[in-house]
């Protein structure tokens, strides 16, 4: 069995603990299954913690248990820190720091809902996908 790397950008963990009910819910699930290791840098763990805590976002979790699934996250991901910025490369510069960290730890995918904004992560070898194809390549869905 494959092991992917991959990196979940913000709008996955955000729709993930948003709701049960969707392909971004089922991802997190899969988090310790083996099939997928997640990549993270101090500034994107940042990044996910400022957009979970936002009162915008209306995530049914206190902020103790949005603190344990940050910790939780952190346990099980590659931990990277950037040495190469490639920035400017895309449109916005918080999407040049998910990209630096799919080139610094060799990712096989971005997982987002926004695919447009990663137009030019191919050129890097580094697929960029929805969580429903994602959890199709994994053979979860049809």
């Amino acid at each position: 069995m494959k092991t992917f790397r991959v990196i979940l950008d913000t709008n996955v963990l955000v729709s993930g603990l948003r709701s049960k009910r969707g392909t971004s819910f089922r991802l997190l699930n899969l988090l310790d299954s083996g099939r997928l290791k997640i990549s993270v840098s101090v500034p994107l763990v940042v990044e996910y913690e400022k957009a979970l805590l936002d009162s915008r976002v209306r995530i049914l979790l206190s902020r103790e248990e949005i603190g344990k699934f940050l910790d939780y996250i952190c346990a099980i991901a590659d931990k990277r820190k950037i040495h190469f910025l490639w920035r400017p490369c895309l449109r916005d510069p918080k999407d040049d720091m998910v990209l630096e960290i799919g080139v610094a730890a060799r990712c096989d995918a971005i997982i987002t809902f926004n695919a447009r904004d990663f137009e030019r992560a191919e050129q890097f070898g580094i697929r960029v996908i929805t969580p429903k194809q994602f959890l199709k390549i994994l053979g979860e869905i049809e």
